[in-house]
């Protein structure tokens, strides 16, 4: 994870000593760290930072505990606001979300000689504190001492530029690994699509599921602009909510994140009757954590055509979209289908697609009843791209990037869903890539 390195970059003035005690195996090699306490009477919890910072990183802090962690040790850390928690060490431990974003879940799968983590507030740039800290049911932060920052906090000024893109590398990961092999059509596993977000709409006094959508940084989700307007107009933001980590459509889910919309952003063009300029983002009002189940895709470039093999491309659609009984998926379910030529798909229904298809959009899918349905709608057209040019083995490593997102099917005659006999069509997100970058900057 870049976010994770750029962070150890600026903490490397610190040198690993021989000392026997944990806490002053820490020697100051270049410029003074700052160095507070956040927990009175507890002198292994410990903070650093760095003050002078960007605007962007101002608000962030190291919380470490200087002890030994045996495989399988637990901590739960609680802060008085909402705060991005990263850990600095992943190959010994996971992190996720319980219950609020003001409170984290670490468990340990490997022994530790020391635990740190990476907090940072908002954009706002508020500062979160930690008002608890339990280590194997044991509270390390009985008397809190909030506040040892706000006196090198400057704040936003009104020309600060907010880096909101996700850096290359750190994106389109899995966190969790299934052994399982991936059956098209079939239910996920949970970890599976962490950027996949479901969109949520107040209607009247009720929330209802309507589509989904594409998380691409810590506060921007990508979604088809029908998902976000009515009429062709933005529905006001307040409306709308979206859930990252989400495996069962309805409840069951222990890691999952809610987060408010702040700004709908629809394409200046969006065509409602036709679909033209299918394409919205949406601005979340807080940023969303980065652990096992919630994690940015890449943006599509040109570049990853060159890691590509030749021949058709595939790409994985995943939703609760509507099955072979006619109803909503109660799990998250994907289905790989391959691009499929814009004659060819014209081929097959000029009626429809030569009067809807433009260089805009692109077709997918087979004609066998394997196909994104209802409920997919604005959810990505994700592409894997190894690593490693070439390598296209089960277990290559490498990235997943969008390069669609679900926007028109046909409607079946009997009935007002899409027909998976068709081919579906796609907005290309190729041909976006400037639009998203300015509004997201």
């Amino acid at each position: 994870m870049k976010t994770v390195v750029n962070i150890l970059v600026i903490f490397n003035i610190l040198s690993y000593g021989q000392s026997s005690d944990l806490v002053k195996k820490w020697g100051i090699v270049g410029t003074p760290l700052g160095r507070a306490r956040p927990c009175k009477g507890n002198d292994v919890v410990d903070a650093s930072f760095e003050a002078g910072l960007s605007p962007e990183e101002e608000n962030m802090y190291h919380l470490n505990i200087y002890e030994v962690f045996p495989a399988q040790s637990r901590i739960i850390i609680k802060f008085d606001s909402e705060a991005t928690v990263t850990l600095v060490n992943d190959t010994v431990a996971r992190i996720s979300t319980i219950k609020s974003d003001l409170e984290v879940f670490i468990s340990f799968f490997k022994p530790a000689s020391y635990f740190s983590v990476i907090v940072k507030g908002p954009q706002t740039g508020t500062v979160p504190y930690p008002t608890s800290i339990v280590v194997n049911t044991v509270e390390y932060c009985e008397h809190p001492a909030p506040g040892f920052l706000d006196g090198v906090i400057e704040g936003y000024k009104g020309t600060a530029h907010v880096a909101l893109t996700v850096p290359t590398g750190s994106c389109g990961r899995r966190k969790v690994t299934h052994t399982e092999l991936i059956v098209n059509g079939q239910p996920t596993k949970p970890g599976d699509w962490p950027w996949h977000g479901a969109i949520y709409r107040l209607e009247q006094y009720s929330v209802k599921y309507i589509c989904g959508g594409t998380l691409i940084s810590k506060t921007f989700v990508l979604t088809a602009a029908h998902c976000t307007t009515i009429n062709g107009e933005p529905v006001l933001a307040e409306l709308l909510s979206i859930i990252f980590g989400k495996y069962h459509l309805t409840g069951g889910d222990v890691a999952t994140q809610e987060r408010k919309v702040h700004q709908v952003i629809v394409h200046e063009e969006y065509n409602a009757r036709k679909l033209d300029n299918d394409i919205a983002l949406l601005k979340l009002k807080t940023e969303v954590t980065y652990d096992d189940y919630v994690q940015p895709a890449c943006l599509w470039h040109a570049n990853a055509y060159k890691k590509l093999p030749t021949g058709t491309i595939k790409g994985t659609v995943v939703g609760w979209g509507f099955d072979h009984t006619d109803k909503l998926s109660p799990e998250l379910r994907q289905t790989i289908i391959p691009m499929v030529s814009d004659s060819k798909c014209i081929k097959s229904n000029p009626d429809f697609f030569g009067k809807i298809l433009n260089n805009q959009k692109f077709c997918a899918g087979y004609r066998n009843g394997t196909s994104a349905c209802n409920g997919d709608s604005g959810g990505g057209f994700v592409i894997f791209v190894p690593d490693i040019q070439g390598d296209y083995s089960a277990n290559a490593t490498g990235s997943w990037f969008v390069r669609g997102i679900v926007s028109l099917a046909i409607a079946r005659r009997d009935a007002a869903i899409c027909d998976n006999t068709e081919y579906t069509l796609f907005t290309d997100i190729a041909k976006y890539g400037e639009w998203i970058e300015n509004h997201m900057s």
